[in-house]
């Protein structure tokens, strides 16, 4: 009956989506058609893809029209979307949202002179999309709660019962189950079963990376798994979240020391093929990188040998494991993650 309901839910979402973007092109002209303006499906943060369209319209001329939303409602949208999509380019946040749409065979490959721009293992093997930018698994710990020597060595000992009741995550959010995704793809589908299990027995669930962190931060609960970026970004602005908090990184190519890599592709139906391969190898590109080394959004550079933001821990020393971004399965993860009693 759940997957019934599942099902038809999905099939609702579907139907909603396609009857939005007949809407949004009855009420003027279909960009997908205007030559010199691109329509970016994004879900990436606004306001860093704001500075890049800015910066590309101003260097090139071409206007880009951003239609925000998050990485699965974008993803699965596309997917309804088929060949009829109004949108030139897909940007996320995280990689499983980029394969869905892979998948789906919506994606032309990605010019091998933006690919060039990129190291192999910030893109998928596949070569239909590429990174953007990137993010690292952390675990947040209120420093007041949790001595060092009590943190966990591994994503994998928070199954342990000696953790109920004292981490907290964002099921719900396409952050985390990307992080699923990984340790599906690292370790299998019976091993992130039973840690799925487990992390229901266990965890203490809040909306949003930002809620946990605060959460961690005032002292109700000892810790929690996001990305390490919500902790600089508070950093920078006043503290309040987050002077509690410490961040500590599993290494040692952890299942919680992996890196997300945010995709971008461009989609085979557009008819602005040019501008959209232009506006990738754009983001991919120097002045591109060099808006998230000096920006606030205080994600990973991956391309043009542009370093991070010095604030950052360096790529190099997080001992990230080796994933390939293309075999990151969004679906399998919400069918998992729907079992345990989490979605």
């Amino acid at each position: 009956m759940r997957k019934q309901i599942r099902l038809m839910a999905g099939i609702a979402f579907a139907t909603a989506a396609v009857m939005t973007v007949s809407g949004c092109s009855d009420s003027g002209s279909d960009s997908s058609t205007d030559t010199n303006t691109l329509t970016v499906y994004n879900a990436q943060h606004e306001s860093l893809t704001q500075e890049w369209a800015d910066a590309f319209t101003a260097e090139t001329g071409i206007e880009v029209e951003l239609r925000n939303g998050s990485d699965t409602e974008l993803g699965n949208q596309l997917v309804a979307e088929g060949d009829q999509s109004p949108a030139d380019v897909f940007l996320t946040e995280n990689s499983p949202a980029m394969t869905l749409v892979e998948n789906a065979g919506l994606f032309a490959d990605v010019n091998q002179d933006v690919l060039d721009q990129v190291p192999s293992q910030y893109r998928p093997s596949s070569g239909a999309w590429t990174g953007i930018a990137a993010r690292s698994t952390v675990f947040a710990y209120n420093k007041d709660l949790l001595p060092q020597d009590q943190l966990p060595k591994s994503l994998l000992d928070l199954q342990d019962p000696a953790w109920k009741d004292r981490w907290a995550a964002s099921p719900s959010g396409a952050d985390f189950q990307a992080i699923v995704s990984a340790l599906l793809e690292l370790k299998g589908e019976d091993a992130t079963r039973q840690w799925l299990a487990a992390m229901k027995d266990n965890v203490r669930t809040y909306k949003g990376n930002n809620t946990v962190m605060k959460a961690v931060n005032a002292g109700e609960i000892p810790g929690g798994v996001i990305y390490h970026y919500y902790w600089f970004g508070d950093q920078a602005k006043t503290g309040e979240n987050s002077n509690n908090v410490a961040l500590h990184y599993f290494e040692n190519q952890d299942p919680g020391a992996f890196v997300s890599v945010s995709g971008g592709g461009v989609l085979k139906s557009s008819d602005n093929q040019d501008a959209a391969q232009q506006f990738l190898k754009f983001v991919t590109g120097k002045s591109g990188q060099e808006v998230l080394q000096t920006g606030t959004s205080f994600e990973y550079t991956v391309a043009s040998d542009v370093p991070a933001n010095p604030e950052l821990v360096p790529l190099a020393d997080l001992q990230a494991p080796p994933v390939d971004p293309a075999k990151l399965n969004s679906p399998q993860v919400t069918e998992l993650m729907t079992e345990a009693g989490l979605l």
